[in-house]
This record gives C-alpha cells, sequence and structure tokens, in this order.
C-alpha cells in the first residue's frame, strides 16, 4: 500500500510510467480484476446542468470531502458527477511552466474562463456539447491503484465509442486520452487522487464548438487532431443522447450500479 503522499504523486509520474511501458492495458486485464470480486459495488450519480467550472470544482470538492470525513454510507462507493462546463480553458500540474498571464488574457478575450487545476495533464478546453465525468471515487472499494483507475475510464470510453457506435477507438501509447482511427482525439482525460479519493475525471466532445480548440495546443499534441462524435459521424450527437450510454458502459468497467440522486441540498446553489 502507498502513502497518502506517494499515491498523490502516483498521479502525475504516471503519464512517464504510461510511456515507458509502451501502454499495453487491454481491456482483459481490467476484466481480470473485476472477476476477482464478486460483489457490485454501489454509486451516486448526480446530473447538472451547464455548470461554471469554478462551480463544479466547488461541487468535486463537496462529495470529495464526504467521502473523507465518512459522511457516506459505508458500502457507497463514491458519486459520479456528469455536466457541461460554461467555456473554460484549463491547465494542470504539467502546463503550470509554460502558464504565463498573456496567454491567460488571450483566452479570456475570448469569452472563456481560465482555470490552474491540480490535475494530471496539459491545457484543454471545456465547454457545452462536451460530456464530462467527474467520478468522486473512493479507490478502497475498487482497486487502490491510479493507474488502474484511469485505465478503466479509457476502458469506458473506447467500449461506448465501439459498441453503439462503430466507431475505431484507441489508445496511443505516448498520450493519455481516447483517439479514434489513430489520429483523432475525442476524449481527455486528467484525474487527481488524495487518499485514494479521486476527482477531476474526462470530457468526450459530442456535439462541441472545435473552433475552442484551435486557440491553444490541446493536452500538448501537435501531431493529432480533435475531433467529436459528431464530426466524425457526420451526424449531430447529443449530450444528453450520450449520458445514458455512458452511464451503462462504466457500470460494466467498473462493476457498480448506479443510482440517481438530486445533488446534496447544501450545494444546491452550485448547479449554474
Amino acid at each position: 500500500m502507498y502513502c497518502k503522499e506517494i499515491e498523490t504523486l502516483f498521479v502525475i509520474i504516471y503519464f512517464l510510467v504510461l510511456n515507458t511501458a509502451g501502454n499495453t492495458q487491454t481491456s482483459s486485464s481490467i476484466i481480470s480484476h473485476k472477476e476477482t470480486s464478486n460483489m457490485t459495488k454501489q454509486m451516486n450519480i448526480v446530473r447538472l446542468g451547464l455548470v461554471s467550472y469554478a462551480n463544479g470544482l466547488k461541487i468535486q470538492e463537496h462529495y470529495v470531502n464526504k467521502l473523507k470525513n465518512k459522511q457516506t454510507p459505508p458500502d457507497n462507493a463514491g458519486t459520479l458527477l456528469l455536466l457541461e462546463h460554461k467555456p473554460v480553458y484549463t491547465i494542470g500540474i504539467r502546463s503550470l511552466k509554460e502558464y504565463n498571464k498573456d496567454l491567460e488574457s488571450e483566452l479570456h478575450h475570448l469569452g472563456a474562463d481560465f482555470h490552474k487545476t491540480n490535475r494530471g495533464g496539459l491545457i484543454t478546453f471545456h465547454g457545452p456539447g462536451q460530456l464530462v465525468a467527474y467520478p468522486i471515487v473512493n479507490l478502497k472499494h475498487f482497486k487502490p491503484s491510479v493507474k488502474w483507475f484511469i485505465e478503466s475510464l479509457e476502458e469506458t470510453i473506447i467500449q461506448l465509442c465501439k459498441q453503439e457506435f462503430n466507431l475505431n477507438a484507441n489508445l496511443i501509447p505516448k498520450y493519455i486520452g481516447v483517439f479514434l482511427d489513430n489520429e483523432y482525439k475525442v476524449c481527455a482525460l486528467g484525474v487527481h487522487c488524495s487518499q485514494y479519493i479521486t476527482h477531476h475525471g474526462l470530457a468526450i466532445n459530442c456535439n462541441t464548438n472545435l473552433t475552442w480548440f484551435s486557440h491553444v495546443t490541446p493536452c500538448g499534441i501537435t501531431d493529432k487532431q480533435v475531433t467529436s462524435l459528431s464530426k466524425h459521424l457526420n451526424r449531430d450527437v447529443s449530450v444528453d443522447s450520450v449520458v445514458p450510454l455512458f452511464k451503462k458502459h462504466f457500470e460494466k468497467v467498473f462493476q457498480c450500479k448506479l443510482t440517481e440522486v438530486d445533488l446534496d441540498k447544501e450545494i444546491k446553489h452550485l448547479d449554474s
């Protein structure tokens, strides 16, 4: 078992380890873990609307603290938040050295917010038309491994794309995220973990306005393109239509049961 500091640091160094290992993770290794547990984990799912990034962080922090302070039932593994963000550019831990005020000012002038975060990864965009999933999870209910958690999130998106849309979804060894046809990034991932409790998560482009990505180098990737389900399929694919599909594959990969609940009363005012 890792101590708290090492487990938190692992979120950052995971990206280097993944590159070195060649990202050979397959769905079979994820399934093999699931076969070792016959219990279906219980999780809540909260559907939010269009939420500012600042309020989204506060909502995440609320559910993280509930898990850390043991204010949830013992058999509850956490809460999955599903939402869309108002236009915002965020940078992760690996972007901090490249950050400058001029960039922030330029992005603000486009009509977007700008936030520095403690997630892994580089700069990216979140906005309407993008399904954002924040699993606030106690990994002790699953497997106490950030590597396993990230790979399971990736597998969720891969299976969603393959089974629901017949798309060639895959991983690329030197990059984090899910790609279509080895060329087009459709889903970005970045997480943070402390005391085995996760937050941040993933964002899959459904019918996002992709011009927002042209103002930055998304996730530091220069030799691939950003796409959306709508663009790749040449038809509109809304966030609302993807939500039940994402829920189905999340439950399958994580071997859990999601129960839809309302946002906690004390933070209901943040759902905007």
